[in-house]
């Protein structure tokens, strides 16, 4: 495994209280590999990724546990050091490409920058290499485009140069923020296709962070799913969708519309909201939202495998009820 996270607390002191963001988070990703976390908007899942790179160190900021990458503890490592791996071995596209890149720079000069950070380089070379970086992502005209500002290119395009900079000084591994947000479902097709490819010519092992099951079904291997901080299933991408072991999961693809499905009925939703951070229930996190509920639930769930006490003969029983995963099953007796 190129990169393991173990048992990962991340918490913010706040003037309301101690928000836990993350809380017992493991995971781990092999070289080649497509990793996809998904899960709503505050799931803790973007946080999860910036303290890979150490981008939630702040005061008010409490880390403990393990992120090993090639056998090293990155969060033993001072803030020098970790700028050593942040680019070079591992990389990040961010979700907002605009606020990302700085605008009274010219593109070309932000990735030869970002080289000649890393690389004893001269200027010159690094120019070249960001117009080769330019060519590889798909952008036209690359000896033009490298001189021109964030603003003279669409969203798409600035998601381009994104990419580009992050493969700049070929990263083993590419943390991926909801990389197509907000972009049409053209360009986020180009997109994928573009990660995807990398994937397969660079043996890139990605971690692509979404709340979009439609992406995480056109490239990954393995799906992580997130709920309030923790991962509720660890999953290869067949089982995730055919065979899902949690019910925050089936809740997820039951929001999906199906093209297989005739019958006039209409979306799932999962009732009511996330619990607050500030403090989170001590039994399972999604039982308050959860249609198969019982009085275990009030109690931690097991930490391996899914986060879920029904048993594996329930769950069988409740996906078979219904093709959309068993949503409208009646709940579970204790």
């Amino acid at each position: 495994m190129i990169l393991e996270v173990e048992d990962l607390h991340v918490s913010f002191a706040t003037d309301g209280g101690v928000v836990k963001a993350v809380d017992g988070v493991s995971f781990s990703l092999a070289a080649g590999e497509i990793l996809a976390i998904v899960g709503e908007s505050g799931s803790g899942k973007s946080v999860t990724a910036q303290t890979v790179l150490g981008l939630t160190r702040a005061p008010n900021a409490t880390i403990t546990g393990a992120v090993r990458f090639d056998g090293r503890d990155l969060t033993d490592l001072d803030d020098r050091d970790l700028r050593q791996v942040r680019g070079d071995r591992i990389a990040m596209i961010f979700q907002d490409p605009m606020t990302s890149l700085n605008p009274v720079y010219r593109v070309g000069e932000q990735i030869v920058e970002m080289i000649r950070a890393h690389r004893d380089v001269s200027k010159r070379e690094a120019r070249e290499r960001a117009v080769e970086l330019l060519t590889s992502v798909g952008i036209p005209n690359p000896e033009r485009r490298v001189h021109h500002y964030p603003h003279e290119f669409s969203g798409g395009m600035r998601q381009r140069v994104m990419i580009a900079m992050a493969l700049a000084l070929d990263p083993d591994v590419l943390i991926a923020d909801e990389p197509t947000t907000a972009l049409d479902v053209t360009v986020q097709a180009q997109i994928l296709r573009l990660l995807d490819q990398l994937n397969r010519e660079r043996g890139l092992a990605v971690v692509l962070i979404t709340h979009d099951l439609g992406v995480v079904a056109e490239i990954a291997d393995r799906v992580a799913v997130m709920y309030a901080g923790q991962i509720v299933e660890d999953a290869t991408l067949e089982n995730a969708f055919y065979d899902p072991r949690h019910p925050y999961t089936w809740g997820l693809l039951g929001s999906i519309a199906r093209l297989d499905d005739d019958r006039p009925t209409r979306l799932a939703q999962i009732a009511g909201s996330p619990p607050s951070l500030l403090s989170p229930p001590t039994g399972c996190r999604f039982a308050a939202r959860c249609p198969h509920e019982f009085a275990k639930c009030s109690e931690p769930p097991p930490l391996d495998g899914d986060r879920c006490w029904l048993s594996p003969e329930d769950k069988r029983r409740l996906r078979d009820v219904d093709g959309r995963i068993g949503l409208r099953a009646p709940a579970v007796t204790p």
